[in-house]
């Protein structure tokens, strides 16, 4: 596996390969990570993964500078999971002066959800993403489920802009015990990983209830919401929406998310359930 640390060093190694399958990544690598470099086998003749901590994504109350990094163990992963380059870039690399011009998705789109709570988040990661897509070149870039707001958003981002990328999205990772992969779990402590899986518990009981015929959304969030709280969470919301664009539900056809985020100790936790 080659490394790259400059743009100019990536530039010329993707010169010299035909299709080009993308994992963006900030490091701190599972296994759901490496499910995405494996998928990427049937998208590219090449992988070309990037480790990134996108200072712009973080809020002023967030993890940046604590953000977990395990550089080495990350590399040797990857070149077990056949990944042929990897992007390194150091911050000044990526932004050489202050980054002045911006990707902002539409309010409706990022003022929700995790949009609520980090303000700004959306308008970091649609930047970043759309630099990395002007380095790389690539003609397919994956990413996870778990963070299904930011796929909604990169994918409108791709449509909109006519961005000649198939955006491929990867099924949530889990532990056997449901808890979807994620670099903060590492935060939880013994008995907090314990509790961890019932978030998907609740949101899977949201989604058995509404395919049941429940169609009081507004009760099914409270409840799950009341659930984990008792339990020590400190929820944000538990929500039911459409997976196009994650606004309230309006036919009864439509394909649904139930989508929660809470806090439990230290780390904040996000999952979702399609149906």
């Amino acid at each position: 596996m080659q490394i790259h640390t400059t743009l100019e060093s990536l530039r010329a190694a993707r010169a010299r390969v035909g299709r080009v399958a993308l994992v963006p990544t900030m490091g701190s690598l599972h296994d759901g990570h490496i499910a995405l470099m494996r998928q990427a086998r049937a998208h590219g003749d090449a992988i070309i993964a990037s480790i990134f901590i996108n200072r712009l994504q973080f809020g002023p109350n967030e993890d940046f500078d604590n953000y977990p990094r395990s550089f080495e163990a990350d590399c040797a992963k990857l070149e077990a999971a056949g990944v042929a380059h990897l992007f390194a870039p150091g911050e000044t690399a990526m932004y050489p002066r202050p980054q002045r011009y911006h990707v902002d998705p539409p309010p409706e789109q990022v003022s929700i959800l995790e949009g609520a709570y980090r303000p700004g988040h959306f308008r970091g990661v649609a930047t970043v993403v759309l630099k990395l897509f002007n380095i790389v070149r690539p003609d397919a870039a994956l990413f996870g489920k778990k963070d299904y707001q930011q796929l909604m958003v990169l994918r409108n981002m791709v449509r909109e802009l006519a961005l000649p990328i198939e955006i491929v999205a990867h099924e949530t990772v889990r532990a056997g015990d449901g808890l979807a992969l994620s670099s903060r779990n590492a935060y939880l402590s013994a008995a907090e990983r314990a509790e961890a899986p019932r978030l998907h518990r609740v949101l899977n009981r949201v989604r058995d209830a509404v395919r049941a015929g429940d169609r009081d959304f507004a009760r099914l969030e409270r409840e799950a919401a009341d659930e984990l709280d008792r339990h020590g969470w400190k929820t944000d919301y538990v929500a039911v929406r459409r997976q196009a664009d994650l606004q309230a539900p309006a036919d009864e056809n439509e394909p649904l998310v139930a989508l929660g985020a809470s806090r439990l100790g230290r780390p904040r936790l996000i999952d979702n359930v399609e149906f």
